[in-house]
C-alpha cells in the first residue's frame, strides 16, 4: 500500500510552521514535520547521535578578506567545527542532524535561477552548499552549476532532486525508479560523481520511494527543518534555529523574489545565521 507522507493539518494545529516549496517563493507547498518523517517503516530513521569513532580532517578554504563586508554581512561568517563520522543505515530519512554543534546546512533546490554573482559570493565566501538539482529545470544550465560546485574551494555538491520534479507518492514503483535513478544517471555522467543525496520534490515521499532511493544508491533522503523566504527564515518547530538543522532554499531570480536577487536572499539568510550564533557546515560531511 503506498502512504504519503506529508505534513498534516494536526500538526499545524499543533503549531508547527510551514515551509516554503519548490513551486513557489512565498506560499507553502513543500511541508514537512518530525510526525511526518516518523510514521515512515521501522527502517526509516534520522541519522543517530551516538557511535562516532572520530573525526575528518576538515581545513576550509579560507574567505576573501573583506568579502563579508561585500555581500552585506558584518562581520565574516564562523568556522565549522570538524564534522563527526558516521555510518547510518542506507537510506535513511534526515530532516536534521543530531549534533550539539551549533552549526546548519544550506541547501538550494531546482536550478531554475543561474546568476553568476551567486557563483562570486559562493567563490568568495566559501560557503558550502548543497544543491538539489531538477534535471528538467537545471539541465540548460548545467554548466553554471559546475562552475558553482567549484567554487570556494569545490566545498558545493550536487545532488538528486528528480528528472522532472514529479509528485513520487502518486507514482508506482517503476515510475519512482524512473524518476531517481534517471537523474542520478543524468548527474553522474555531467559532473562525473554519482549523488548520494536524494531529495522528493514537495517533501512528498512513501516505502516505495525510499526503496527505489536505495536502489538508485541514494544514501540518505534529505528533507528539512527550516526554510529561507524571501526576507526571513521560518520554521518547523519553535522561532529559532536548532544545531544541525537542513534549511532549504532556491534557485529563483528577481521575477519570484519580488525583485529581490538570490544573494540578497542568501545575504539575508546569512545574517539569520549569523545573528543566532551558528556556523555553516558541510551537510555531506556529516552525512
Amino acid at each position: 500500500m503506498r502512504r504519503a507522507h506529508r505534513l498534516a493539518a494536526g500538526l499545524l494545529a499543533a503549531g508547527a510552521l510551514t515551509l516554503t516549496g519548490c513551486a513557489q517563493s512565498v506560499e507553502p507547498i513543500e511541508r514537512l514535520g518530525r510526525k511526518a518523517v516518523r510514521s515512515v517503516a521501522p527502517k526509516v530513521r534520522d541519522v543517530g547521535a551516538a557511535g562516532a569513532k572520530g573525526l575528518r580532517a576538515h581545513a576550509p578554504p579560507v574567505p576573501r578578506a573583506g568579502a563579508y563586508a561585500r555581500w552585506g554581512l558584518r562581520a565574516p561568517l564562523r568556522a565549522a567545527p570538524a564534522p563527526p563520522v558516521r555510518k547510518p543505515e542506507r537510506p535513511f530519512v534526515v530532516h536534521r542532524v543530531p549534533t550539539r554543534d551549533k552549526v546548519v546546512f544550506l541547501t538550494f533546490d531546482d536550478g531554475a535561477e543561474r546568476d553568476p554573482e551567486f557563483v562570486r559570493m559562493v567563490d568568495e565566501l566559501k560557503l558550502p552548499i548543497s544543491m538539489f538539482l531538477t534535471d528538467s529545470v537545471a539541465s540548460p544550465g548545467y554548466d553554471h552549476f559546475d562552475r558553482l560546485r567549484r567554487a570556494g574551494g569545490g566545498l558545493s555538491t550536487v545532488q538528486n532532486h528528480t528528472v522532472d520534479h514529479a509528485y513520487l507518492p502518486g507514482l508506482p514503483y517503476a515510475g519512482q525508479r524512473a524518476q531517481i535513478c534517471g537523474q542520478q544517471d543524468r548527474l553522474e555522467a555531467r559532473f562525473g560523481t554519482r549523488p548520494r543525496l536524494f531529495r522528493p520534490p514537495y517533501g512528498a515521499y512513501n516505502n516505495q520511494t525510499l526503496r527505489a532511493a536505495g536502489d538508485c544508491g541514494a544514501e540518505a533522503v534529505v528533507l528539512w527543518g527550516a526554510s529561507m523566504q524571501i526576507n526571513d527564515l521560518r520554521y518547523a518547530h519553535g522561532d529559532r534555529l536548532r544545531p544541525g538543522d537542513i534549511v532549504l532554499a532556491h534557485f529563483r531570480g528577481p521575477g519570484e523574489l519580488k525583485g529581490a536577487t538570490i544573494t540578497e536572499m542568501t545575504s539575508r539568510m546569512l545574517r539569520r545565521i549569523q545573528e543566532q550564533g551558528f556556523a555553516v557546515a558541510r551537510l555531506e560531511d556529516y552525512l
